[in-house]
């Protein structure tokens, strides 16, 4: 964390362009300019200015934001649940499918089916995001209605809302992580799937849908895991672009106007918070670890 947070500082130094002229306006006096540039400590060192920012942080103090006229935390706790519901629901697509689709391709190895799905996976890694959104806008909410094209309805307005609001675009951002997890669910099926175990399992007389659905596709959760905490830190990542596209009010999208107005407090502390998720997420993995293989426990 100590590191992310010298890095966001770091990072927003050094883009270009100076902050207190794009702040203050085009036609501001010289004078209005040096006067932002010493609200924001910006006629400070670089070294001073750091310690200034960690010491704010060691005190719980994120800073405030220049263009929403609020604190950094009061900011993203506003839209981080936007942010959160499209990931968890891009997740919720991602799962079911990725590991469906993986286990079908390793059952049916070297087969057709297995072709046809690492052909679909493939297509869903490699297309752009923000291309497939803009067509789905285009065909599901231009064409045929079914959703909304943009905004954000809050689950409290009802199930039924919120689930219209957020499908398209859980849906979008889940493309390139179903492709994603297919592959590497087949990867761990493929090698479980060739121990002998599973043929122990078989000679026994286990039904196919045992032998494949509890002994192996259990003993693979262990990848299945990993690469469902990387699929989740890349939803939050992601989702930049999908809000941008379907101007959902959530944190990438702030974090994009903020960056674009040099809004420093904000960028910082935004990006402090989602290293902070994002090292949750990787805690969370590395527990659910031991739940799902006991011999993470044992070790």
């Amino acid at each position: 964390m100590l590191i992310i947070s010298i890095l966001a500082f770091l990072l927003l130094s050094l883009l270009p362009g100076d902050p207190a002229m794009i702040i203050a306006g085009d036609q501001a006096s010289p004078a209005a300019i040096e006067q932002v540039r010493r609200q924001l400590g910006l006629d400070r060192s670089f070294l001073e200015q750091l310690g200034i920012w960690l010491f704010n942080l060691a005190r719980g103090n994120f800073g405030s934001s220049l263009i929403l006229n609020q604190s950094v935390l009061s900011a993203v706790g506003e839209r981080l649940p936007v942010t959160l519901s499209l990931a968890a629901l891009s997740i919720g697509f991602t799962i079911p499918v990725g590991v469906f689709l993986g286990s079908l391709a390793a059952y049916f190895r070297r087969t057709w089916i297995d072709s046809a799905v690492m052909t679909v996976a493939l297509l869903g890694v490699s297309i752009p995001a923000f291309w497939i959104a803009i067509l789905g806008v285009i065909l599901f909410s231009v064409q045929l209605g079914w959703v909304p094209s943009s905004g954000f309805a809050p689950i409290s307005q009802g199930v039924g809302r919120w689930f219209a609001s957020m499908a398209l675009p859980a849906l979008i951002l889940s493309l390139f992580q179903i492709g994603f997890l297919a592959r590497m669910t087949r990867s761990a099926m493929l090698d479980v799937l060739s121990q002998d175990y599973i043929r122990t399992a078989r000679a026994k007389g286990l039904s196919e849908w045992r032998t494949v659905g509890k002994h192996a596709l259990r003993n693979a959760l262990i990848l299945i895991i990993t690469a469902t905490g990387i699929l989740l830190s890349a939803a939050i990542g992601g989702s930049v672009i999908i809000e941008q596209v379907f101007a959902l009010p959530g944190i990438g999208r702030m974090v994009v106007q903020a960056i674009m107005a040099r809004d420093y407090p904000l960028v910082q502390g935004t990006m402090l918070i989602l290293g902070f998720t994002f090292v949750m997420i990787n805690l969370i993995v590395d527990i659910l670890y031991t739940l799902a293989d006991p011999r993470v426990r044992h070790d």
